[in-house]
């Protein structure tokens, strides 16, 4: 473990584990019927990937390309169709196949017009078979794509989350981060939401930006609060290769200490703003208002399996096999991976993956549990695996402990048992540290995966 691990808070965002750089083409490209034959199907997830935006902002390293000419969104979803159909095919029919929770991300799902989105729908509920207006269904927008007609199309189609991207309501911060937009479009793009009905409104805040303040910082929360959302989202801005952004990087690869710093100040400073105006934090990044209604799952807490992601930036989960297609961040070999999706006929296999063996399966649950403010219930762990948290991490767990970054537990390396122990919750200090936290988790094989990873 390196210094810069060790001293710097701001190491990777770990929404999905493993990381999709540890992703490798599979040789024996196995049947989606054999992955999904033994598999628990009546609770599934169901996630459609649109990578497909106006603007790429500047810290941006998400799966999208800029624009779409010559009719591609309507090719992308003559290809998801058939994958839809193939992946249904796959699972095989009856009561025993039943969707739980349904979300549309990106890219920008909202850049598909008013027609495109019904379309969308229609191959969740005719071709997948998940009834949207019975389960949780959350859908992704900018300001610029979140127009009346598109809104009502979702709100009509059983929508309950809509999640807007906003990350500054500064002007000035928006050109900043390398993302064209206007405080007076994002408020009418606001009003449009709360028109349409759809339940939960979430905003997506970034701190972090070159010339942000903490003044400027907390009048974009309450520019946000005044919308009474009932879920915030707040990020801390990080510049990775191949985006518009890369200022903060240094030639030595050394963590930039002074932005560490501000970013900490801000955070605590947002984290505090909210708890006093009556939102509970979720996670690091989540904080929702104390009567919000409860979307299903949140963020980090996937520990089970049996996710279907269709599109080419999808993942899907099963108990042993994490797949999906080729990644990239690059613009020109996204385009590449786009257009082969496109061109595809044949759903039928998975071509990129990671195999998931029993002990990266505990890792996963302790890592996503842990990053969760509630904490991971260590009955819940035992009946799963058999074993206890304890018994399976404890060097991890006790150094997290020596930091003050675990509390509610007795972390003893030599203890052979947790009866005193019912959670193991992070200290505030260690939700703080959660991007710190969640890679110093990570298996040596994944880490050793991600790091051969060529960029592209």
């Amino acid at each position: 473990m390196t210094t810069a691990q060790l001293t710097s808070p701001y190491q990777h965002y770990v929404y999905a584990y493993p990381h999709k750089t540890a992703y490798r083409e599979l040789p024996d490209r196995p049947t989606l019927r054999s992955l999904w034959a033994a598999e628990d199907k009546s609770a599934l997830s169901l996630y459609l990937h649109i990578p497909f935006c106006e603007v790429r902002c500047g810290f941006c390293n998400l799966f999208t390309r800029i624009g779409a000419p010559d009719d591609l969104t309507g090719a992308y979803l003559d290809a998801l169709e058939r994958q839809a159909g193939a992946v249904r095919e796959a699972l095989g029919h009856g009561e025993q196949v039943r969707f739980v929770t349904a979300a549309f991300g990106g890219g920008t799902p909202t850049f598909l017009t008013a027609a495109e989105l019904d379309r969308l729908c229609d191959i969740a509920e005719h071709r997948m078979g998940a009834d949207l207006r019975a389960i949780p269904l959350s859908v992704e927008a900018s300001p610029a794509t979140a127009t009346a007609d598109r809104l009502a199309v979702l709100a009509e189609r059983g929508t309950t989350r809509l999640s807007l991207g906003v990350q500054s309501f500064v002007d000035s911060e928006a050109r900043a981060a390398v993302r064209p937009q206007r405080r007076a479009d994002v408020e009418a793009a606001l009003a449009r939401i709360r028109d349409a009905g759809i339940p939960v409104l979430n905003i997506d805040l970034i701190y972090g930006i070159d010339g942000q303040t903490e003044q400027t910082w907390l009048r974009s929360l309450d520019a946000a609060l005044d919308w009474q959302p009932e879920e915030l989202y707040l990020y801390p801005l990080y510049v990775r290769p191949l985006t518009g952004l890369d200022r903060h990087r240094t030639d030595t690869g050394d963590p930039d200490q002074a932005w560490d710093a501000q970013r900490l100040r801000l955070y605590r400073a947002g984290r505090d703003h909210l708890l006093a105006r009556g939102y509970t934090q979720q996670s690091m990044r989540m904080f929702r208002r104390a009567d919000a209604p409860r979307q299903g799952a949140d963020d980090y807490a996937c520990q089970t399996d049996g996710m279907i992601g269709l599109g080419c930036g999808a993942r899907s989960y099963t108990t042993g096999l994490h797949y999906s297609f080729d990644y990239a961040v690059g613009m020109h070999e996204i385009r590449g991976i786009i257009d082969d999706y496109v061109a595809t006929v044949d759903f039928a296999r998975a071509e990129v993956g990671y195999r998931m063996d029993a002990h990266e399966a505990r890792r996963r649950h302790l890592l996503q549990s842990l990053l969760q403010a509630e904490g991971l219930a260590v009955d819940d762990y035992r009946a799963r695996f058999g074993s206890g948290p304890l018994d399976d991490f404890g060097p991890e767990l006790q150094l997290l402990a020596e930091r003050g970054w675990l509390t509610d537990a007795d972390v003893d390396a030599d203890a052979d048992a947790e009866s005193d122990t019912t959670r193991l919750r992070l200290t505030p200090e260690g939700l703080a540290h959660s991007d710190a936290i969640g890679p110093e988790l990570f298996s040596p094989a994944v880490r050793a995966a991600m790091a051969a990873y060529e960029r592209k």
